[in-house]
């Protein structure tokens, strides 16, 4: 007599323990939540990479501490893209194809590199955010539905500092912007707020690996600007306030940009540092804000917490990318999953959201959640940053 293989009941039996296993097997691929990272600590770019990366390592073991994101502990894969666009792309494929993660935080601290890699994100439709700095990086939104960042754009910032040319009573500046994209998308951004603000600005360049900027510097003295503002992240920048002390323009309101606030750099200047004003998030001076400030308690408990685990103080670049992966909690913790349009769609709808960074509104058409009312100008003495210009 023929004999069945499996009897019909032993058949429901298989299909249900098929169905278990595969329930099973989904439930422990979504046991983590998978987010991916990409930072420049090697090559030109490491100065700010370092502190960058030990923001967001902070951020993922506090948050894992506190039993993750609904349950599931964030599993985090770094990659360093060594300060080369290249190699940022190289990893940006291997975190979507390989490492199948849910949102990549950190565009590689490169404004450039953070531009080349949203064309894969924005096609693969994972959602993405910047830790740079250059307000293309999310303009168009459009052309931008899956990409936000953490820092203050540079629209905004010229605005801030055209508060502060109202309050001197300064109307010709001089712009002196390396030819980087961060360097390039500040001036599209200057042109914009000189229009409406009613300044009249001249516009210069150098390379980023420049170590001559007199041919510049000799124009723009004798132009007779009543200001200077240098856009670069490079030591260029260390170049431009000391070739200005030599040229006797120490007193023409010197200021660099949020990317050159670093004690490093100031103390590489030495003495040409004293006159200079750097536009800035409140960090640097958290301790120095009005008691009634909403970030002065949050940037002194993130100091605490640096200091406890890295034995050394926090800077801005630290704390932007500690926002960043905290913004990436707050967006699947409130799209409830990682399903990447809830994902995204939670982090256009965050406002008055209390980051350590400032207090980040963004929205559907407006994926920068920082405004002018987070920035401040900074001066440079005894060896620390102090706080120059409030409101």
């Amino acid at each position: 007599m023929k004999r069945e293989l499996f009897p019909k009941m032993s058949l429901s039996v298989l299909l249900a323990a098929t169905l278990s296993f595969a329930a099973t097997s989904s439930a422990f691929a979504q046991a983590t939540v998978k987010v991916g990272s990409i930072l420049s600590v090697t090559g030109p770019a490491a100065f700010l990479g370092e502190d960058m990366k030990a923001g967001m390592e902070l951020a993922v073991e506090e948050i894992n501490a506190k039993g993750g994101v609904g349950g599931k502990k964030i599993d985090w894969v770094f990659y360093d893209a060594e300060s080369q666009t290249q190699k940022g792309l190289t990893a940006t494929r291997r975190l979507l194809d390989q490492d199948k993660v849910d949102m990549i935080v950190g565009g590689g601290n490169m404004s450039g590199m953070a531009i080349a890699m949203l064309g894969l994100t924005e096609k693969a439709s994972v959602p993405f955010i910047s830790t740079e700095g250059a307000m293309d990086i999310v303009t168009p939104v459009a052309e931008r539905q899956w990409t936000f960042k953490s820092t203050a754009d540079d629209e905004q910032v010229m605005e801030r500092l055209a508060d502060y040319f109202a309050k001197k009573g300064i109307k010709k500046i001089a712009f002196l912007g390396d030819s980087s994209g961060f360097g390039q998308g500040a001036a599209v951004q200057l042109k914009k707020v000189a229009q409406r603000r009613g300044l009249d600005v001249m516009y210069e360049s150098f390379n980023p690996s420049d170590t001559d900027l007199t041919p510049q510097l000799g124009k723009i003295k004798a132009a007779g600007v009543q200001s200077v503002i240098c856009w670069t992240v490079t030591p260029a920048g260390v170049v431009f306030l000391k070739q200005a002390q030599q040229l006797g323009m120490e007193q023409m309101n010197l200021i660099h940009s949020y990317g050159f606030v670093d004690k490093r750099y100031m103390d590489l200047a030495g003495d040409a540092a004293k006159n200079v004003l750097l536009v800035s998030v409140k960090f640097p001076v958290g301790a120095q804000l009005p008691d009634g400030d909403p970030q002065k308690e949050r940037i002194a408990a993130l100091t605490k917490a640096f200091e406890a685990k890295y034995k050394r103080k926090p800077n801005q670049f630290a704390a932007q990318t500690y926002d960043a992966i905290y913004l990436a909690r707050t967006a699947i913790d409130r799209a409830g999953g990682t399903d990447r349009t809830k994902v995204r769609d939670a982090l256009a709808g965050i406002d008055k959201w209390p980051g350590v960074g400032g207090v980040f509104n963004f929205s559907p058409q407006r994926h920068s959640g920082l405004s002018k009312d987070d920035l401040v100008l900074l001066s440079y003495r005894d060896g620390a940053f102090q706080l120059a210009d409030y409101k």
